[in-house]
């Protein structure tokens, strides 16, 4: 698939609604995605380190940009490239994301972290797509 080719079906735009820690230590981080339908994608089993930096994202507060990310922003930055969705996805017991760059051309890293790529997603606010077979129906309190 390229870039700029039409959006495949299977796939819907979510927003991130809520992050927080599965547990009381902060170890754990934890998330909701929500879809435009209302149907939500509850994630949760990855560090709460990344879940502590989503939410600073989110705040928008830039003093916070761990390493690991300024460096996919300077590698971007040198060869004109910018990140402009992440694909989140499972395989086999894992979810995993997509990384679609262009720029001088189009870039698509594959199989990394999901919970990495919604924090390059929140850091520069670009679209997140979740497979729609991901979504549940919102659970009333």
């Amino acid at each position: 698939m390229k870039i700029d080719d039409i959006q495949e079906p299977d796939y819907e735009v979510v927003k991130i609604m809520n992050v927080g820690f599965v547990d009381p230590y902060a170890v754990e981080g934890m998330l909701v995605l929500r879809a435009d339908d209302d149907k939500e994608f509850h994630m949760r089993a990855f560090s709460g380190e990344v879940a502590r930096h989503i939410s600073s994202f989110i705040e928008e507060n830039p003093n916070s940009v761990p390493t690991i990310y300024k460096m996919v922003e300077e590698i971007s930055e040198e060869n004109e490239l910018v990140l402009v969705k992440v694909k989140i996805y499972e395989s086999g017991e894992v979810l995993r994301a997509n990384l679609y760059f262009t720029g001088k051309k189009d870039l698509v890293l594959r199989n990394y972290r999901a919970s990495d790529g919604l924090a390059l997603a929140t850091f520069y606010k670009i679209p997140i797509l979740i497979r729609k077979n991901l979504l549940k129906e919102k659970m009333e309190a």
